[in-house]
């Protein structure tokens, strides 16, 4: 455990965990500190940023890409946005020599289930549309967003849509029912979030919907024919399990899943990157795992899980 992600933990438990502990969510406040990020990456040398687009921001290399990445951030689907995760989807355009198309999906609650959903299947069918293979394409996302990721992957696969070649998720929230047993065991490991926190969360985005549906809580889903998983997800975690059981259930079906396991480290620690340590390494890890997706034909390679 490097003494940067020591310093990340107490800052979130000091400064982000004591609101969560609150009786009701304040939206704005959480609007407005995402907005006020400490800092914001600059762009990288030679590459070009496209923020003209209202659906979301485009990041391109200067040389030809090997991939496009669909990113969909985190905000427990009411706040954050394409600009407070550049530190995320610079570090994986960089590392991947991919575009990067960051979605500014609809958020809760004045856009409720499945808003953000149906923003997340349109843009990409738009990548198709404008002519991206599927195999050419990853969809990435962390939190929310990495639940957002696999509900659209269910989605457009119950549509028949042609499937991109890979997924990674970054602790993803995927049971809005709150039910994993993580949940109960970590409260209190957790450096960033109590668990009283997510099911209020879950409220205000799901509205009336059922949370069990698959297209919210993606855990609730089948898994067949899903393209290869990375899952990223610190051990002292509330959403541990939300990563483990999709890793069992998405394996059970045949689908190749490579689960890595981090000690130590404060939920959505790629965020971090690149002050960091184990933050650049898992945006390495995590380009690596698009380039070989989307440059070879899929493989049939035995499933990993790995403590980091």
């Amino acid at each position: 455990m490097s003494w940067q992600s020591t310093l990340a933990c107490w800052a979130v438990r000091t400064r982000m965990r004591p609101h969560s502990a609150k009786p009701e969510l304040d939206v704005e406040l959480a609007r407005s500190y995402a907005s006020r990020r400490i800092w914001s990456p600059r762009v990288p040398k030679g590459w070009r940023l496209d923020t003209r687009d209202p659906s979301g921001e485009w990041l391109t290399p200067p040389t030809n890409p090997r991939a496009t990445i669909l990113y969909l951030h985190g905000g427990g689907y009411y706040f954050c946005s394409p600009r407070s995760h550049r530190a995320i989807t610079f570090g994986l355009a960089t590392q991947a020599n991919a575009r990067v198309f960051s979605l500014d999906y609809r958020l809760a609650p004045e856009h409720r289930f499945p808003a953000a959903l149906d923003d997340s299947v349109a843009a990409y069918r738009r990548l198709l549309g404008d002519g991206i293979p599927a195999q050419w394409i990853a969809i990435a996302g962390d939190s929310a967003g990495g639940g957002l990721a696999l509900a659209t992957l269910l989605a457009l696969r119950d549509a028949g849509d042609p499937l991109p070649a890979a997924a990674v998720l970054f602790s993803p929230w995927t049971d809005l029912t709150c039910s994993g047993s993580s949940m109960r065991t970590n409260d209190g490991r957790d450096p960033m979030y109590h668990a009283a926190i997510f099911p209020r969360v879950a409220a205000q985005y799901l509205g009336a919907a059922d949370a069990r549906h698959p297209y919210a809580s993606p855990v609730f889903g089948q898994f067949e024919s899903m393209p290869p998983l990375l899952i990223q997800v610190g051990d002292t975690e509330l959403l541990l399990d939300d990563s483990t059981r999709v890793a069992t259930k998405a394996r059970a079906a045949g689908v190749r899943v490579e689960l890595e396991i981090w000690r130590n480290v404060p939920h959505i620690f790629q965020i971090w990157a690149p002050f960091m340590p184990e933050a650049s390494d898992a945006l390495a890890r995590a380009a690596a795992f698009i380039d070989a997706a989307t440059a070879a034909p899929r493989t049939h390679l035995p499933p990993m899980t790995s403590i980091v």
